[in-house]
């Protein structure tokens, strides 16, 4: 994982926004009727519903936070859910405290 990536996803208020959300999805997605947010994670469109944005850009903002290794994406047919990725997360947060 190339550690500028990760701060770089980090650099956007949407995305900070997301990993807040998820942290307790029970509390910002309880209207999921679809499956447990907790268990299954939060589906993208119900995340743009709530940020206010397009599903694409929503898209578009898991999949850089995905890729910094942020979020777990779990496809169930055509839905989208995402979920926090603590282990990836903790790595971070631990280089963070080592090099700063």
């Amino acid at each position: 994982m190339e550690r500028a990536e990760q701060t770089r996803a980090l650099g956007s208020t949407v995305r900070l926004t997301i990993l807040e959300w998820l942290k307790h999805p029970r509390r910002h997605f309880a209207h999921q009727a679809s499956a447990a947010p907790e268990k299954v994670g939060v589906c993208i469109t119900l995340m743009a519903d709530k940020l206010g944005i397009a599903q694409p850009t929503a898209t578009r903002h898991v999949d850089v936070l995905r890729r910094a290794g942020f979020l777990k994406a779990n496809r169930v047919g055509r839905w989208t859910y995402v979920s926090r990725d603590e282990e990836g997360i903790d790595e971070y947060r631990i280089w963070v405290a080592k090099h700063l």
